[in-house]
C-alpha cells in the first residue's frame, strides 16, 4: 500500500559512504513499490539469507531467487546511490505481485518465500532458505468430555498477532496466539470416540522456532464488506524471550528446547489507512546501529524512534511486520540499546 505521492516526492538520498552501514542502500519508489522496497530493506538486514544468496552459484534464469539475489548483493556495495532493482519489480510483476497496485507486506513477503522455493533449482538451498523462517507448531484438537486428542504438523512462515484494545504488547499477542481456545453451541466439533458433537478445545502448541522469527500485527479488520485499520497501541521489546511468555500448556509435547531468546533486527511501518497507505522499515544491521528506510530516503536513528511506531494514534506510523533474530546466550546485552 503505497501513496502514489510517494514515487516522486521522497529525496534520492543514501547514507554517505563515511558514515554508512554495510547493506545501507536506498530503493527508488517506481509507481507503488514501497512495500516491495521496505521488504526488501528487511531481507537486506537478515544476513544469514544475504548469506545463504552469496554463496549460492545459480543456474536459474528469470527467476525470482536470482533477482532477490541481485538485488540484495547490489545493496551490501558501498555506493551512495539507490540499488537498482527494476528488475527484481519486474519478476514479481510477471509472478502476479504487481507493483503498481496496493500490497499487502505480509502476503508480498509469503509469496516471495514461496516463489523461491518453487523457482529455484537448488532445492536443498531453498529449503534452507525456508527454514530460515519457519516455525513449526502442533494443531491441538481434544474434546472436553472425553479423552480423545487429535494432533497434526504444520509450520508457519510468520505468525499472524491478532491485535486489539485489550492486547496493547506483543506478549499478549504471542500469549493469545499459542491459547486454546474453546468450540461450544454452534462450534462444536464431532467426536469420533462420543460420536456425536462436543464441544471442543483447539488451537496450536510450539514444536520449534526459526533463526529469524516473523510476527505479523493484523491491523487490518474486514466487516461487512468494508476494511479498516486498526491504530490500537502495541509495545514490543527490543529484546524478546519467548520462553518467559509461553506456559507449559502452549508447548507441545515434542517441543524442541533451543535459545528462545530473539533480538529485534527489522520493523515494516505502515501509515495512513487500509485503502491510502504507505511502507517505511526500520533495520538494525551489524553496527548495531538502527537505520530507517523510506524508499531511496536512508537515515540512522534511535532505538526511541523506533518505538513511536507502537501505535495508539491514527496519525502516527504503525508497526505491521517485527523481524526478531536468535540471539545466542550471553549476546543479549550487546543487542540491546539500553
Amino acid at each position: 500500500m503505497a501513496r502514489r505521492m510517494f514515487s516522486k516526492c521522497c529525496c534520492s538520498w543514501s547514507l554517505p559512504i563515511g558514515s554508512r552501514s554495510e547493506g545501507l542502500r536506498g530503493l527508488m519508489n517506481y509507481g507503488l513499490s514501497c512495500c516491495v522496497n521496505a521488504l526488501l530493506q528487511s531481507f537486506s538486514a537478515t544476513w544469514e539469507l544475504v548469506d545463504l544468496l552469496k554463496g549460492w552459484n545459480p543456474v536459474d534464469k528469470e527467476s525470482v531467487p536470482l533477482y532477490l539475489r541481485k538485488v540484495l548483493l547490489a545493496m551490501q556495495s558501498d555506493q551512495s546511490q539507490p540499488a537498482p532493482h527494476q528488475d527484481f519489480l519486474r519478476c514479481l510483476d510477471r509472478n502476479y505481485i504487481c507493483f503498481h497496485v496496493q500490497q499487502d507486506a505480509d502476503e508480498v513477503f509469503l509469496s516471495i518465500l514461496n516463489l523461491i522455493q518453487q523457482q529455484m533449482s537448488d532445492k536443498a538451498l531453498a529449503q534452507e532458505i525456508h527454514s530460515l523462517y519457519k516455525v513449526t507448531v502442533e494443531t491441538y484438537l481434544q474434546c472436553l468430555e472425553c479423552t480423545y486428542i487429535e494432533t497434526g504438523t504444520s509450520f508457519l512462515l510468520s505468525l499472524p498477532m491478532h491485535i486489539s484494545e485489550s492486547h496493547d504488547s506483543l506478549e499478549d499477542c504471542v500469549r493469545f496466539f499459542f491459547k486454546l481456545q474453546e468450540l461450544r453451541d454452534g462450534d462444536k466439533c464431532y467426536c469420533e470416540k462420543c460420536g456425536e458433537k462436543k464441544p471442543f478445545k483447539q488451537g496450536f502448541k510450539l514444536i520449534s522456532l526459526p533463526p529469524v522469527l516473523c510476527l505479523h500485527l493484523k491491523r487490518f479488520r474486514n466487516s461487512h464488506g468494508y476494511t479498516r485499520k486498526l491504530h490500537y497501541k502495541v509495545t514490543f521489546p527490543e529484546t524478546l524471550n519467548i520462553s518467559e511468555i509461553l506456559t507449559a500448556e502452549a508447548l507441545s509435547e515434542r517441543y524442541v528446547q533451543s535459545d528462545s531468546q530473539y533480538s529485534l533486527c527489522a520493523v515494516i511501518v505502515h501509515s495512513g489507512d487500509a485503502m491510502f497507505g504507505h511502507y517505511t522499515a526500520y533495520v538494525r544491521h551489524k553496527d548495531q546501529s538502527w537505520y530507517y528506510a523510506n524508499d531511496s530516503y536512508v537515515r540512522q536513528v534511535s532505538w526511541k524512534e523506533v518505538q513511536n511506531t507502537y501505535g495508539g494514534s491514527q496519525r502516527e506510523d504503525t508497526a505491521y511486520m517485527l523481524l526478531y533474530r536468535r540471539t545466542p546466550e550471553g549476546k543479549q546485552q550487546e543487542w540491546s540499546s539500553g
